[in-house]
């Protein structure tokens, strides 16, 4: 460890720099308090000790932090000093950590710190497979230039689909051809640059995959990234690709989209060919995609979409019931979105109904992915995560009458649903919260789960587009607005989008 030869080296900081190395150089009890105080990595930047803290100690301990190489203090004061360091994974490359280090009434602490480690050749969490591109599209097309993720759920030719587990994958065949909607995107010219991550059979919502790992959530580092088009949602807000194919069941385009800052659409249910998309619960898959801007989402549909019909009314109707669904500060995003498009009507909405239509939405999912896939699931329960077994446990036990009437009520609330949207767009929250943090316990993602699905189960139960544009709260997190329209209004929709980004 070296010092600058203009200033002596501060009393203490070494020992504290030391120590802080035999117990792991992003160890939380390091890190100052105070909302000042940062951490960046190639997930993210950190603000504030409470962030901090909770992203890191959330992480995998590390078994190996690497072989400290160098490292040199340029001293600032006697109080403060900037300490570079260089240390060599077991794994081979460089890894190089500046950290800003500061003298407390507890000690010698870290007030920010910049840390990056060997590139990885292969990101796992957010990609199974991965090429440069793995399938290139047409020469010419109105996508040419534009970079596809598929979820690994799609069929791709000369590939199998991992669909998220392990044993799945060991077990499934090579493709013979690309699912219907992949190669619409080739044939435009996007290139499919890999498979992305998916949680188990896409039956999740929150995106952290018991096998695999979370992928980051750039937008909101040391948070969930939103399932279960996760790997596809990553990939776009990373910078990977331009557009993430995904699918959306109950919420695996929109709860993305909303964690992560994106644009996103869920399809009208049928709407585009789902030949080749291993099916969760056939009733309520849609094809959807995720992207940067407005612009492309909607290009993206021009190619996928049936022809566009005659528009209809753009006429925006906020319901007050709806927004009382999400946490006040997702509420708030929702509400400054409508204030600066201006025009929108506010009306009342009677929320009793939501729970039981929400709890016959996932019994006839349930009762769905049980048809599709029980047979292999019964086999295979100890090869599937805690939160994925206790569902498909849940669906194995449903009976004849759980699952008429649930259908019963299904079509009762399709019927409301469809009245209320009529010719209109309607505007709510895409998700309850913001995306929770990394290692919250499962009653808060239960919690989570259950008020998110009370929202999106809306489009699922009627077969509805839905869009999502992103926002940012009060404290900078992302939050999305969702809109939803009568089936078939998809272009309608991305048109508005368009518009008013």
């Amino acid at each position: 460890m070296t010092s600058s030869p203009r200033l002596p080296e501060p009393e203490g900081l070494r020992e504290a720099f030391w120590a802080l190395q035999q117990r792991s150089a992003d160890s939380p009890e390091a890190y100052a308090e105070g909302p000042a105080t940062l951490h960046a990595d190639p997930d993210g930047l950190l603000v504030g000790h409470e962030e901090v803290v909770a992203a890191l100690a959330a992480r995998p301990a590390a078994t190996d932090g690497g072989r400290l190489t160098a490292a040199h203090v340029q001293t600032i004061d006697a109080d403060h000093a900037l300490v570079v360091s260089v240390t060599a994974p077991a794994e081979g490359g460089r890894g190089q950590r500046t950290q800003l280090w500061a003298r407390t009434q507890d000690g010698w602490r870290v007030t920010a710190a910049h840390a990056t480690g060997p590139a990885p050749a292969l990101d796992t969490r957010v990609w199974r497979v991965v090429g440069d591109p793995l399938v290139p599209g047409a020469s010419e097309g109105p996508l040419a230039g534009e970079t596809l993720a598929v979820k690994d759920l799609y069929a791709l030719a000369g590939h199998r689909r991992g669909a998220g587990n392990p044993a799945w994958l060991a077990r499934a065949p090579v493709e013979k051809q690309h699912a219907a909607v992949v190669s619409s995107l080739l044939d435009a010219g996007a290139d499919t640059v890999g498979l992305t991550r998916t949680d188990e059979l896409a039956w999740s919502l929150a995106g952290a995959n018991h096998h695999h790992g979370t992928p980051p959530n750039p937008a909101a580092p040391g948070r969930l990234p939103g399932g279960s088009s996760n790997g596809s949602a990553s990939a776009v807000a990373l910078g990977h690709v331009s557009i993430g194919l995904g699918t959306d069941t109950g919420g695996s385009i929109r709860v993305p989209a909303s964690y992560q800052g994106l644009f996103g659409i869920r399809s009208t249910h049928g709407a585009v060919p789902r030949d080749g998309l291993l099916p969760l619960a056939p009733s309520y898959d849609t094809v959807g995609w995720l992207t940067r801007d407005a612009d492309l989402l909607a290009r993206v549909g021009d190619v996928l979409l049936p022809p566009r019909p005659s528009p209809r009314s753009a006429e925006l109707v906020l319901c007050r019931g709806l927004l009382t669904e999400a946490d006040p500060e997702v509420a708030a995003v929702v509400e400054g979105w409508a204030d600066r498009v201006g025009m929108v009507v506010r009306e009342p909405f009677d929320t009793g109904a939501l729970p039981a239509w929400r709890q016959a939405w996932s019994t006839i999912q349930s009762h769905e992915a049980w048809q599709a896939h029980g047979r292999w699931l019964a086999r295979h329960l100890d090869d599937l995560g805690p939160d994925v077994r206790g569902r498909v446990e849940a669906a194995a036990a449903l009976e004849p009458d759980d699952v008429r009437r649930a259908t019963a009520l299904a079509a009762t609330a399709r019927r409301r649903i469809l009245e209320l949207v009529g010719d209109r767009v309607l505007v709510l929250p895409a998700a309850a919260t913001v995306a929770p943090r990394l290692g919250v316990g499962p009653a808060e993602v239960a919690r989570v789960r259950e008020a998110t699905l009370r929202l999106t189960c809306l489009a699922g139960l009627a077969g509805l587009p839905a869009v999502t544009v992103p926002g940012r709260t009060a404290s900078g997190l992302p939050a999305g607005v969702c809109l939803l329209a009568a089936p078939g209004r998809d272009h309608d929709l991305l048109d508005l989008v368009r518009r008013e980004r």
